[in-house]
C-alpha cells in the first residue's frame, strides 16, 4: 500500500508527542512499585484468582475477550462515532465493499472513466479497487447485514481479540493469555496509544476502513495453530492454520508470505529432528487438509483476478502499479518511467510525496529503519507494554531469557518474527497495519517479559510483581482518561471529522434527484485530501464526483449526465465552496494527457 513520507512522519511524530502521558504513567508505576511493592496485594490476589477461574475455561475466555472488545468500542460511539473515510486506501476498500455488497466481483469500466480516475482504483480493464479482497469482504458484510461498512470493522476487531486470546493460550498459561486478550481489546480496539489531551487518539484499526484486524486474525490463527500441531497433529488445527494463511493471502500477502516461510521452516526442523509425528501421519492429518484449503484459496483468488484484470495471473495491485506508480516499492530499485498521468494531482502525488519517500529511504537508511521500528512499537506496545520489557532487560542486564520457565517458546517466537520483520523493513513505505500478521507474536513476547518480570525481586521485595499488576490498571485508566478528555473537549455525540467531504456529501444527498459534482483543485492542493471517489455503480449513484478537466471536457460529461443537477466544488477554499456550475466554468483547458 502506497503511503507517502509526509503521512508516515506525521503518524510517527504524533505517536512520539502523544505518548508522554503513557510514558509518565509507566515511569510513575515503576517508581511506585519500588516504593510500595505490596500495596493492594490482597485486592490484586482476589482479582487474579477470579480471573484465573475464567481463564481456565478457554473457550469462554476467548468469547469474553471478543465481546469486551465489541462492547468497549460500541460504548464510546457517542464520543467517536462511525468514522468518515479520509485516506485514499479507505475509499478504495469501500469501493470493494460496495461492489461485493451488490453481488459483483468487479464493475465494468465507465464510458467517462477518465473523469473519475483516482488513487488506488483501477479504471481499466474493469473498475475496481486494486487491493486484495479480504478487507473489502469484511466491510461488505457490515454493509449488507447492518447497513454500514463500519460494522464490519467493528466485528473484525472483536474476532481479532478473540483470536489473539486463543493463540496466546497455547504459548503461555491461560491467565496470561486472558490478560493479553484483554489488553488487546483495550488498546487495539480503542486507543492505540496514550497522549496529550490535544492528540488523544483511537486505534485506527478499529476506527477507520484501512484494516489491520483482519490480517492480525489471520496471523493469530497461523501462530496459534503451530504449537497445537506440534503437540498433536489434528485436522482441525491444520484447517485453522490454512484458514489463517488464506486470510493473510487476501489481506497482507507480502508480509504473510514471510510468516508462512518462517512457519514452514519451523515445521521442517521439527520433522527432521523427529520431534513431531511420522511423515505418514503428518501428511494425512496436516499436509493433505492444508493443501486442499490452499489450492481452493488459490483457485478462488485466480478467479477473482481473472474477473478484475482478465487473467488469473494478473494481480490487480500490480496492474495498478504498472499503470500509475513511478516510484518502486523497494529503495534499491531504479525509478520507473513516468506514466502519462491524466490529472495533475495524481502526477504531483507520485513525483512529489512518493518520490520524496523513496529518496529519504535511500539517503537516510538508518533513520528510516529506526522510524519504522519505533512506529511499530509505539502502536502495538506503547510505553505501557514497553515498560516491563525495558525494566526486565535492565534488571537482567540484557539477558531476556534467563529465568524464564520455558525460554524455548520465547526463542521460537523471536525466530518466527525475524524473517517477517526483515521483510517488512525492506519496502519504502510502512504503517503499523503492515505488521498486523505479527500482532499475536509481539503481544506474546511482551507478556512473556511481564511473566518473567513478575518473578523479579529487588532486595527481596516483590517489585516486579507490582509492576506487572499495574499494567492492566493503567490501560483502563488511560482509556477512561482519554475518553473523559474527549467528552470535555467535544461533548457527547461529536460529529466524525474529515477534511470536509462528508459534510458536502450529506448536503448533496439531501437534495432531490441526482447530483454531479465537478471538483476543482487549487495549485497547492494537498493530494491526500482527495474528493474523487464514487460508488460501484456510478450511473445509479445519488452523487457523482468528477475531476475538473476544463470547460470543453466538463461539458461532455454534463451531456452524459444530462438529468443531474451540476455543481462546481472549489475544494481548496476555506471552507470548501459548492456553487452551481455555469457554462464555461472549469480550469480553462483540459487536464487530460499531461506530459511528464
Amino acid at each position: 500500500m502506497v503511503v507517502n513520507l509526509h503521512l508516515g512522519l506525521h503518524v510517527l511524530i504524533t505517536h512520539l508527542a502523544s505518548g508522554w502521558i503513557d510514558a509518565l504513567l509507566a515511569i510513575g508505576a515503576a517508581t511506585a512499585a519500588f516504593a510500595f511493592p505490596s500495596l493492594g496485594s490482597n485486592w490484586f490476589h482476589n482479582v487474579e484468582q477470579r480471573g484465573g477461574k475464567l481463564a481456565r475455561r478457554r473457550q469462554l475466555a476467548g468469547l469474553v475477550v471478543g465481546l469486551l472488545a465489541l462492547a468497549v468500542r460500541a460504548a464510546v460511539l457517542p464520543i467517536r462515532p462511525i468514522p468518515q473515510p479520509r485516506m485514499h486506501d479507505e475509499f478504495s476498500y469501500l469501493l470493494a465493499a460496495d461492489t461485493f455488497a451488490h453481488g459483483r466481483l468487479t464493475n465494468p469500466t465507465h464510458p467517462m472513466w477518465i473523469h473519475f480516475e483516482t488513487f488506488h482504483i483501477l479504471q481499466q480493464p474493469t473498475y475496481m479497487s486494486k487491493f486484495y479482497p479480504a478487507q473489502g469482504l469484511v466491510l461488505a458484510a457490515g454493509q449488507v447485514v447492518a447497513g454500514h461498512p463500519f460494522w464490519g470493522v467493528w466485528l473484525s476487531v472483536g474476532l481479532m481479540c478473540a483470536a489473539l486470546c486463543w493463540m496466546l493460550q497455547e504459548w503461555m498459561p491461560p491467565g496470561w493469555a486472558l490478560l493479553g486478550g484483554l489488553l488487546s481489546a483495550l488498546r487495539l480496539g480503542t486507543f492505540s496509544f496514550g497522549g496529550t489531551p490535544e492528540l488523544a487518539s483511537f486505534s485506527y484499526w478499529g476506527n477507520s476502513y484501512w484494516g489491520g484486524a483482519v490480517a492480525a486474525t489471520g496471523g493469530a490463527l497461523v501462530i496459534g495453530a503451530l504449537p497445537r500441531l506440534r503437540r498433536s497433529p489434528r485436522v482441525r488445527s491444520a484447517l485453522l492454520l490454512s484458514l489463517g494463511l488464506a486470510i493473510l493471502a487476501n489481506s497482507r500477502p507480502y508480509e504473510g508470505l514471510f510468516l508462512a516461510i518462517a512457519v514452514a521452516a519451523v515445521v521442517a526442523v521439527w520433522l527432521v529432528r523427529k520431534r513431531g509425528p511420522t511423515l505418514g501421519v503428518f501428511f494425512r492429518r496436516v499436509m493433505a487438509p492444508l493443501l486442499i484449503v490452499l489450492v481452493l484459496t488459490g483457485c478462488a483468488m485466480g478467479y477473482y483476478f481473472w474477473r478484475v484484470t482478465g487473467s488469473p495471473f494478473r494481480i490487480p495491485y500490480l496492474v495498478y502499479a504498472r499503470t500509475y506508480d513511478f516510484v518502486p516499492n523497494f529503495p534499491w530499485q531504479s525509478l520507473k518511467a513516468v506514466p502519462n498521468y491524466h490529472h495533475q494531482t495524481m502526477k504531483e502525488f507520485s513525483l512529489g510525496f512518493e518520490f520524496n519517500s523513496y529518496q529519504f529511504a535511500r539517503k537516510h537508511t538508518g533513520k528510516w529503519l529506526g522510524e519504522k521500528a519505533l512506529d511499530l512499537l509505539m502502536f502495538l506496545w506503547g510505553p505501557l507494554l514497553m515498560m516491563p520489557v525495558v525494566v526486565l532487560l535492565l534488571a537482567k542486564r540484557g539477558k531476556f531469557f534467563s529465568g524464564l520457565a520455558k525460554p524455548s517458546k520465547a526463542r521460537l517466537l523471536l525466530l518466527i518474527c525475524i524473517l517477517p520483520l526483515v521483510g517488512m523493513a525492506l519496502p519504502v513505505y510502512f504503517l503499523p497495519h503492515y505488521a498486523a500478521p505479527l500482532t499475536g507474536a509481539l503481544y506474546a513476547l511482551a507478556l512473556m517479559a511481564m511473566r518473567h518480570l513478575r518473578l523479579w525481586k529487588w532486595r527481596d521485595r516483590p517489585v516486579g510483581r507490582q509492576m506487572v499488576r499495574m499494567v492492566p490498571l493503567l490501560a483502563i485508566a488511560l482509556l477512561v482518561l482519554h475518553t473523559s478528555v474527549l467528552v470535555g473537549r467535544h461533548g457527547l455525540f461529536a460529529p466524525s471529522q474529515d477534511f470536509g467531504r462528508s459534510g458536502i456529501l450529506a448536503q448533496l444527498q439531501g437534495y432531490t434527484g441526482g447530483q454531479l459534482v465537478i471538483v476543482q483543485y487549487a495549485p497547492n492542493h494537498l493530494a491526500h485530501e482527495e474528493w474523487i471517489y464514487n460508488d460501484a455503480d456510478i450511473d445509479a449513484a445519488k452523487v457523482v464526483w468528477a475531476r475538473d478537466m476544463g470547460a470543453f471536457a466538463n461539458e461532455e460529461l454534463i451531456r452524459y449526465f444530462k438529468d443531474r443537477r451540476v455543481w462546481l466544488l472549489k475544494a481548496d477554499e476555506e471552507p470548501a465552496r459548492l456553487l452551481p456550475y455555469a457554462l464555461g466554468d472549469g480550469n480553462g483547458a483540459a487536464s487530460a494527457s499531461i506530459k511528464p
